[in-house]
């Protein structure tokens, strides 16, 4: 006979997770499918072993700067095994936790793959077993997209594969202009190799703030990294040496590792989803509503797999909500305006609320305020690299509408804005709150003057 559940997840992952845990408190039975490993996406493979890798990425940077500092550090060495080992060991770890947390709150695991019988019923593909439940949700992520039609496609790696080389690249060409391929660019400079970023538009980071995307763009050709915009590869040739980047400019661009980071889909293929009668869009997300629920009665979704906000804690969230509603008698929403966030570039950026572009589209008088300098950190150090500071104030109500900083522990920094920012702070709170000196943040309540104001009848 069919196991039945009150609620079965199909995806391990962040989102699933923890709307299983929560469920499971409101005395659901719950199960859980993953095919892979649980922690999905940003654990396993994503941005826990991507963040301990920029770490792993700074130390040269670090060691640079110590002289001026008066250090005296000798010969230095990377050994991309040792960092390999250690992530693994962390990511085995963390994989523990979110099993571990799974048993504890009574929800059962299977390790297989779950597909749509129909709208109320699952089958596991490697055991044949069938699941039958009440309530269905769906948390299968997305997955690294391709350009399938390029010759040549077959030598490329995805960030996936990044995170388990056996060998460490002394070339790398990354494809892309998304914050992933941003941050592994960095990555790979930062530990020594010879890094090419190659993105078809006009400028990296499409959709963060042009006078930021400009910004680090700078910041990241400083460091080293090549950075070509308005190409693309026509071709990957495998030779004797290595591989070889054709571009339809007519760029030849060797290297021994192609990474291609130029967005990801939401994993929804031979899921069964048309035998449960869940609408997809365009690009394959499962549509849903404000309560992440689909077209079926009985299935819901979050995460990545419907491209809403595909970010890890944005996932949390709305499986959190789905839990609190539909098993915990709540009437919650996940609010998916001013979310906050960061790009693990090198430099850093966090960011919340409205880009320039955006606000211009939505609000009729703005006061922009841009600060740029060198943090104090890299003076004696004799680096050039300067900081980014922002801000977007709605000149009729006072409020700020975006903040975006680049610079050290910029992620950190987005975390408390963020906060003030969803408050609904004002230009005057932020004039009003004293300076913490000698920071680089203190410049967000030091900026008294706007160095452009946006009216109407100056445009």
């Amino acid at each position: 006979m069919a196991r039945h559940y009150d609620l079965f997840v199909i995806g391990g992952g962040s989102g699933g997770v923890r709307a299983a845990r929560i469920a499971a408190t409101y005395g659901a039975k719950v199960g859980v499918a993953e095919e892979y490993r649980y922690g999905g996406t940003c654990v396993i493979r994503g941005c826990v072993p991507k963040k301990l890798f920029v770490f792993a990425s700074k130390f040269s940077g670090e060691f640079k700067d110590a002289a001026g500092y008066g250090w005296s550090v000798g010969p230095t060495r990377f050994d991309w095994p040792t960092l390999l080992a250690n992530k693994d060991r962390e990511i085995d770890r963390l994989e523990d936790i979110y099993r571990s947390n799974l048993t504890k709150a009574g929800v059962e695991m299977f390790d297989d793959r779950a597909v749509f019988e129909d709208a109320g019923t699952l089958r596991l593909v490697n055991s044949g077993e069938t699941i039958t439940a009440e309530k269905v949700l769906v948390a299968v992520g997305a997955t690294p997209n391709y350009d399938t039609s390029l010759p040549g496609i077959e030598h490329v790696i995805s960030s996936n594969e990044a995170f388990h080389l056996e060998r460490f690249p002394d070339r790398v060409l990354v494809a892309g202009g998304g914050y992933i391929a941003v941050e592994f660019a960095g990555i790979f400079n930062g530990l020594g190799a010879d890094t090419t970023l190659i993105y078809r538009g006009e400028e990296i980071l499409r959709g963060f703030d042009d006078d930021v995307r400009r910004h680090i763009h700078q910041e990241m050709e400083r460091k080293g990294v090549k950075v070509i915009c308005g190409d693309i590869f026509s071709s990957i040739e495998k030779n004797g040496t290595g591989l070889v980047g054709k571009t339809k400019q007519g760029r030849t661009l060797p290297a021994d590792e192609i990474m291609f980071a130029i967005g990801r889909n939401p994993n929804t293929k031979n899921l069964g989803l048309e035998k449960a009668g869940i609408e997809t869009d365009s690009v394959g997300a499962i549509v849903v509503d404000g309560y992440s629920k689909t077209s079926a009665d009985n299935v819901w979704a979050v995460g990545d797999v419907t491209n809403r906000v595909n970010l890890t804690p944005v996932a949390i969230r709305e499986g959190h909500a789905f839990a609190d509603t539909v098993f915990g008698g709540k009437d919650v929403r996940m609010d998916h305006r001013m979310i906050p966030t960061a790009v693990f570039s090198q430099p850093e950026f966090g960011t919340v609320g409205l880009t320039e572009a955006e606000a211009r589209e939505t609000h009729r008088n703005l006061d922009i305020y841009r600060a740029s300098f060198r943090a104090m950190k890299n003076v004696l150090a004799g680096s050039q690299e300067r900081a980014f500071m922002k801000l977007i104030v709605d000149a009729d109500s006072d409020k700020v509408l975006g903040c975006h900083v680049v610079g050290p522990d910029a992620g950190e920094l987005a975390q408390v804005l963020g906060i003030a920012v969803k408050m609904g702070a004002t230009k005057a709170d932020f004039d009003q709150t004293v300076a913490v000196h000698p920071t680089v943040s203190e410049e967000l309540v030091t900026m008294r003057e706007p160095d452009e104001r946006v009216r109407p009848e100056t445009e």
